[in-house]
């Protein structure tokens, strides 16, 4: 996942529903496939106090399988980075 560079979508592996557009990956230099924007509705979040830290969990709206962590250090406008787990996610090119 983290060097595909074609046209697609990332999926859900557990359930298979859409979460992002290619479009708005990037390479954020983490070794995590990242994001600057998930599709609408794709996921509900949580408060993570884990590892003595603060951060927003995301999960999958449709199944609730755990994703990643969302920081406000991303580029774009929204300055958003979605750090997704590789694994969690299956890429489906549009051509």
């Amino acid at each position: 996942m983290l060097h595909e560079k074609r046209d697609g979508f990332y999926h859900c592996a557990n359930c298979d529903a859409k979460l992002f557009s290619s479009n708005s990956k990037y390479d954020s230099g983490t070794g995590w496939p990242s994001f600057t924007e998930s599709l609408p509705g794709a996921f509900n979040t949580k408060i993570d106090y884990s590892f003595g830290m603060k951060r927003v969990e995301y999960h999958c709206a449709k199944c609730g399988a755990h994703h990643g962590h969302v920081f406000e250090d991303g580029p774009g406008e929204n300055g958003m980075r979605f750090c997704n787990n590789g694994l969690c996610l299956i890429f489906k090119p549009t051509n």
